[in-house]
């Protein structure tokens, strides 16, 4: 069997890349991987590069960089790329097809849109960079002809559960959340929570930034944005509801009110190996769910006066611009006050409610417009950290 997909793996040593990599292992003959980055884990590149054979390493780090060139850990034939135009030269590889994007945060956007200038198909687990720029993102996609395969559990589920419908019969995209770890609790014990605890998922094991927003139901505001851009349906389309095993990961219900439903186990290797391998599908690494033991499925509304940071996400959506892009940038900022113990979990929304409030919302003609826009409200989500410290 020939090689499916010659891959790039931007985010190799976080929690996507180390899932990816998995999913590489067990299909080891339909994909292959010729270049990995990330941000200054060199040691962890090393031992990825040794294992696959890479020839192709991007270290984001100048200082980690240095490192690894001195540490004699990687084979002579390695030809390494350096800081952001190194992550963007490394992203559009010519001995690859696909990219995968899988940095957290702004970092990855210009290096995604470069690949798709370059004609790379791209395996996207980087939220932010449709909640960002999806105009600009898919508008690129679309001219080049490349396809956006999405790597999210979510999205993933919603890709399958579309296969073969026809557009004009999806009713709506019904978007499943966990709750996270404090979907019971009152608003009391709210004020006490820190970030260990937040940090605590109790179905996933993802990195700090997104568990942070699982407790928070703003990673579901970015799924909701997201799912706007993947699959071009109106904000009033897409729903959210709490399932709280995380076994089914979305629905959609059609125009006749019969519904279709993706579960699997929370690994994210399901959505991982459909996305890389589709039409085909490949060898499972994760235990499949048993259904020869009881299970049981669970659904409820998610309660967005406790969490109105999914509420917000719908509200930025609506408005349109650069508004989705101003609701992440803000979040970004808060989340980390919150792990450095600046603010509590509870002002987390706060921070994002303030930043709409003092940025203007335009909508983008370019890129820099995005960029611009993103700086603003990460200036002013800040400056609503430093009034909340002030006090």
């Amino acid at each position: 069997m020939s090689i499916h997909r010659k891959l790039t793996i931007l985010g190799a040593t976080g929690s996507i890349g180390d899932n990816t990599l998995q999913v590489v292992r067990g299909n080891k003959s339909r994909l292959q991987v010729v270049g990995i980055a990330g941000k200054k884990n060199f040691e962890k590149l090393a031992k990825i590069a040794e294992e696959f054979g890479v020839k192709h390493v991007g270290i984001y780090d100048p200082q980690a960089m240095e490192k690894a060139k001195s540490s004699g850990l990687f084979d002579k034939s390695v030809k390494f790329y350096c800081g952001p135009e190194g992550l963007e030269e490394i992203a559009c590889l010519q001995e690859a097809d696909t990219t995968v994007s899988a940095i957290v945060g702004t970092q990855a956007l210009k290096p995604t849109i470069s690949a798709i200038e370059s004609g790379k198909d791209i395996a996207l687990a980087n939220k932010e960079l449709l909640v960002m720029a999806g105009k600009f993102v898919m508008g690129a996609a679309a001219r080049k002809g490349v396809k956006i395969l999405p790597l999210d559990s979510e999205h993933n589920a919603i890709f399958q559960c579309l296969w073969g419908e026809n557009k004009k019969d999806i009713s709506k995209l019904i978007i499943t959340a966990s709750g996270g770890m404090f979907r019971d609790f009152t608003y009391e014990q709210m004020k006490s929570i820190k970030p260990a605890d937040a940090l605590r998922h109790p179905n996933w094991k993802m990195g700090p930034k997104v568990t942070i927003d699982s407790s928070t139901l703003a990673n579901k505001g970015l799924e909701v944005i997201e799912a706007k851009w993947l699959f071009n349906v109106a904000p009033d389309q897409i729903q959210v509801v709490v399932q709280r095993q995380s076994l089914v990961h979305s629905m959609v219900q059609f125009s006749d009110g019969s519904v279709k439903a993706h579960l699997s186990p929370p690994s994210m290797t399901f959505a991982i190996s459909h996305s890389l391998l589709c039409p085909d599908r490949g060898n499972y690494v994760c235990e499949p769910i048993d259904f020869t033991k009881p299970i049981t499925l669970d659904f409820s509304p998610p309660d967005t006066e406790k969490f109105p940071a999914l509420k917000y996400a719908y509200e930025a959506l609506r408005k349109g611009g650069t508004a989705t892009a101003v609701f992440n940038a803000a979040n970004e900022v808060a989340v980390e006050s919150f792990l450095n113990e600046k603010i509590s979990w509870l002002e987390i929304p706060q921070i994002i409610c303030q930043s709409f409030e003092s940025t203007p919302i335009r909508e983008p003609e370019t890129l820099d417009d995005v960029l611009i826009d993103d700086a603003e409200a990460r200036k002013n989500a800040r400056s609503a950290v430093n009034r909340l410290l002030s006090k």
